[in-house]
């Protein structure tokens, strides 16, 4: 069969990847064209645009880029038409994902969604207009089959596949010696810094981390790069100061690190997974921020809080993202020992929720049998 994928971001390339391995496993002769990235490409994906040419967040961004945007969508609907797949797949990426949909409807595709929008963090009455649009949903939260429940909308719950990342990961992470010592790095206790995957998060946020690294000097700090940006672009923030950046290597830094910094978003599980104390960061435009707050009708901005349904990190939001505030976050998770557990406690907690790793393997499996049995 011919698979279709739609995914916008890093995170979304890393879980459609190890879906096409899944997928090939049942489907000998499938054929993949995607708009994603390298991890796709690898596992034999013709790849039609990589994400980092459409990565676009915010309202602000939206309108300086509407003439992009509008080509992008006649592009992926030609394309799509030319490929003619037996399946429309999207992985996550909904403000681009669900336009798609919208636009490829009419055309009789079967139109499947894996890693879902997430319509119960604002506007919820979207889902009246999803449930019309995909035929199938594959949702990755422990919370959402039950939210969806209400609406009349059957969807299908296959865990989280940040935990089939994890596990194959984990087992395969250096020692802190060799770790060190693999990229020249100081014998001093590790900070990560996770600051997001987008310029607009980088530009805002790491420059306000790497201020308030220096009042640390016990502690080296490294920055988690991402893979769609080069050292160039860090160098502009990080200057002349005594700071580490390694890409590819965000759990190598995870495993060994004692706390860390973290934009808001997947990046926040991530780090709770390796038991690392963080405080979450969020900072946007004045506009975006305002909407925002008229829209999104959850507690929480982190995944992690989201969940458990209670602060178990602190989240800096907007004005509340300073530095002062983040010297004195990090203080407390360098140094409370009871603050320190009482996160990691919740930690162990929150693995328990997601359950056990193989959603890969459970969502290609629904996503193979849908198909079959039409």
């Amino acid at each position: 069969m011919r698979y279709y994928i739609i995914a916008g971001e890093a995170s979304g390339d890393l879980h459609g990847a190890n879906l096409i391995t899944e997928l090939k496993k049942l489907d000998i002769e499938a054929e993949f064209r995607v708009w994603g990235g390298d991890l796709m490409q690898a596992k034999g994906a013709e790849l039609v645009k990589h994400y980092r040419h459409h990565a676009i967040m915010g309202v602000s961004e939206v309108v300086k880029n509407y003439k992009k945007i509008q080509e992008n969508f006649s592009f992926c609907k030609l394309n799509i038409l030319e490929f003619n797949p037996h399946v429309v797949l999207f992985i996550d990426y909904s403000g681009f994902n669900l336009r798609m949909a919208r636009i490829m409807k009419p055309f009789g595709y079967k139109l499947f969604y894996y890693i879902a929008p997430q319509v119960w963090a604002s506007r919820q009455w979207r889902v009246k207009k999803i449930k019309q649009l995909i035929d199938k949903m594959f949702v990755i939260l422990p919370f959402e089959q039950d939210f969806y429940k209400p609406w009349g909308y059957d969807v299908t719950y296959v865990g989280h596949p940040i935990l089939d990342e994890f596990e194959k990961k984990k087992a395969l992470i250096p020692s802190f010696d060799a770790f060190i010592e693999q990229n020249k790095l100081e014998n001093k206790p590790i900070v990560a810094l996770l600051p997001g995957s987008r310029k607009a998060e980088i530009s805002t946020k790491l420059p306000l981390m790497l201020e308030a690294a220096k009042k640390f000097p016990d502690y080296q700090f490294v920055i988690a790069g991402a893979p769609s940006f080069g050292k160039e672009y860090y160098a502009q923030f990080i200057g002349n100061e005594n700071i580490k950046l390694l890409f590819d290597q965000t759990y190598e830094i995870l495993q060994h690190s004692q706390a860390a910094l973290v934009t808001s978003g997947t990046a926040t599980l991530e780090t709770a997974l390796f038991n690392v104390p963080h405080v979450v960061c969020f900072l946007t435009s004045k506009l975006n921020y305002l909407l925002a707050k008229m829209l999104i009708n959850v507690k929480y901005v982190s995944l992690v809080n989201i969940i458990m349904d209670k602060v178990v990190n602190v989240e800096l939001l907007q004005h509340n993202l300073t530095v002062e505030n983040l010297i004195l976050e990090l203080d407390k998770m360098l140094n409370n020992e009871e603050y320190r557990q009482y996160m990691i406690s919740n930690y162990a907690e929150l693995f328990k929720k997601l359950g056990g790793a193989g959603a890969s393997k459970r969502a290609a499996n629904g996503i193979f049998n849908a198909l079959k049995n039409e």
